[in-house]
């Protein structure tokens, strides 16, 4: 859904960009950090310490945008940063979602652990599918994204399982459910669109 408000999101990662780069931190170092912090929320996160998870959660996403934004503002964007990028937030993923199945939630019409599980492999899959097209070279280039969630997407609805986790355990299980549903939507769309190719 972010993926149609691109424009906007790029002149930001523009000012971003230049501003973060007056630091001597590296693009590849920006991501290294994202990852540090991101398991320092994980910590909080299986501790059911969900807000203060959140919080850091929200300084991790926004170090994911300042890292490409950088790269892009020093001419320092490479094939390697963006595979360092894609590996990092794929990681990311697994550590955050890895946190949420460590939790006791409500279990709604299956078992909760099955739905954060079949999240896990619908996130997974949203980026395989994509990859693989091109590896096999279903399509001729790599294709854009598109679907109904981009990762910023994704993360903004694991931040919001979060957030929510700290004030009823309950809602948080229809929203991990809501979100596995959009999610695996989103791996059979990209499916679909690498076969037509």
């Amino acid at each position: 859904m972010l993926y149609f408000k691109r424009k906007y999101f790029d002149d930001l990662g523009k000012k971003i960009g230049l501003k973060f780069s007056k630091l001597s931190i590296s693009p590849n170092q920006w991501s290294l950090l994202g990852l540090f912090l991101v398991l320092i929320s994980f910590y909080f996160l299986i501790n059911q310490n969900f807000l203060i998870s959140g919080i850091i959660f929200i300084f991790a996403a926004s170090i994911d945008m300042i890292d490409g934004a950088v790269a892009r503002a020093t001419k320092k964007a490479s094939v390697f940063g963006a595979y360092i990028d894609t590996v990092v937030d794929r990681i990311v993923e697994f550590v955050i979602i890895l946190g949420l199945f460590l939790n006791q939630y409500p279990d709604f019409i299956f078992p909760v652990k099955l739905w954060i599980f079949l999240l896990l492999f619908s996130s997974m899959m949203v980026t395989y599918t994509k990859s693989a097209a091109s590896e096999k070279k279903l399509v001729k280039r790599e294709m854009e994204g598109g679907g109904l969630l981009e990762h910023p997407d994704r993360m903004l609805l694991i931040l919001a399982i979060i957030l929510v986790s700290s004030f009823s355990l309950l809602y948080a299980s229809f929203l991990i459910v809501i979100t596995t549903f959009l999610v695996a939507t989103t791996a059979f769309q990209r499916f679909l669109r690498a076969i037509k190719r």
